[in-house]
């Protein structure tokens, strides 16, 4: 019974997100607007500079000088994707794939750091990594655990969001210092109070930069867990473990292509209670899209993350996403996706650090 009004809910908040969206992106919006929309376009998925955008009576006139070897059908694509929007484009366009490998991405001129530089700038400089259960987002996914001791059906909201703060620009590269924060929580649905079973608190510090398609973050990071009162009340009681750490990151993004990300880093852990090994390596991949299958509304998404502890013997997990973005100007630079989720490994559940886990489930999330 539990399951069923669960998944109501679940489905009721996406089909209200969706109304909400269609009946948005139907509205006429004024030509500010569309240049800001067509910039976070460009930024967001081709890594182009959007420069001083000026839409006039719904028309937008884009220079070919400025796709800086992108494919120029793709670009005008997306552009003309936006409701309300007409592209023309001017000079003669470029063919794409000209620019040798060896060429280095040219830097972002001066009029994008409208997007990114400043008191809490528009545009985040690293995007979120979707596949990563710890990344900060608002969120609620319906878990359906494998052969787990306690836990069938899990409910898991989480409150957070990745803010960058303040933008700047130095040495040629755009850079932010930002905040992260997070509630990472998990209901059991099979219990008949919906027990509360663990809740991981995150706050981080994150420096960011950005040249071309090149991304980067660094970042110093808190982390403590809490068993809910109804699990320890139980009468199989468990363990408890008062685990908190401090910590520090690094990951390096590339987006060969519009389409297609790649990630890697690592990071270690430090001042941990009880006391766990440091080391971990991360890494990859997200694939985005171009085509809308659905009014210009729904993006295709799939993405894999891949982590390993050397708290585990550097077992590896697993942890996958596929499903839509959704897409408008209403939501501009935010994303929005309903995804079906997958994962295998160690659970990222503080105080169930050392126990394997399988789970899959639907998800709806929102990132800032």
């Amino acid at each position: 019974m539990t399951i069923t009004r669960t998944n109501h809910v679940i489905l009721a908040v996406a089909a209200s997100i969706l109304s909400v969206i269609s009946l948005t992106a139907r509205a006429a919006p004024d030509d500010r607007f569309l240049a800001g929309y067509a910039a976070a376009v460009l930024e967001t998925r081709f890594g182009l500079p959007s420069r001083d955008l000026q839409v006039e009576n719904g028309k937008l006139r884009l220079h070919s000088a400025d796709l800086q070897g992108q494919d120029t059908g793709e670009v005008l694509a997306s552009l003309r994707a936006i409701e309300g929007l007409e592209v023309e484009l001017v000079g003669r366009p470029t063919e794409a794939g000209s620019v040798s490998s060896s060429a280095k991405p040219a830097p972002l001129p001066r009029a994008t750091l409208l997007e990114t530089t400043g008191w809490l700038p528009r545009a985040a400089l690293f995007d979120p990594l979707i596949a990563d259960p710890r990344w900060p987002r608002f969120s609620a996914t319906l878990q359906f655990y494998q052969g787990d001791e306690d836990l069938g059906t899990v409910g898991a909201p989480n409150f957070g969001a990745a803010i960058p703060l303040y933008g700047w620009r130095g040495l040629g590269i755009d850079w932010q210092a930002g905040l992260h924060a997070g509630v990472f929580s998990i209901f059991d649905l099979n219990a008949d109070s919906s027990d509360l079973i663990n809740s991981d608190f995150f706050v981080g510090l994150p420096i960011s930069a950005r040249y071309g398609p090149l991304s980067a973050q660094v970042r110093v990071f808190h982390q403590s867990s809490h068993l809910g009162d109804e699990f320890v009340l139980r009468p199989l009681r468990p363990n408890r473990i008062n685990l908190s750490y401090e910590g520090a990151d690094l990951r390096l993004s590339v987006k060969p292509w519009n389409w297609l990300r790649l990630y890697a880093g690592g990071g270690a852990i430090f001042d941990a209670e009880p006391d766990l090994d440091a080391w971990m390596v991360q890494g990859g991949f997200e694939i985005t899209s171009p085509d809308p299958i659905y009014s210009n509304l729904l993006y295709p998404i799939v993405a894999l993350d891949v982590q390993s502890f050397e708290e585990s013997d550097w077992g590896v997990n697993y942890s996958a996403r596929a499903g839509v973005e959704f897409r408008s100007g209403w939501l501009a630079t935010r994303r929005l996706q309903l995804v079906m989720e997958y994962f295998n490994g160690r659970s990222p559940n503080g105080q169930f650090y050392d126990r394997d886990i399988e789970y899959f489930g639907p998800g709806l999330h929102f990132y800032f």
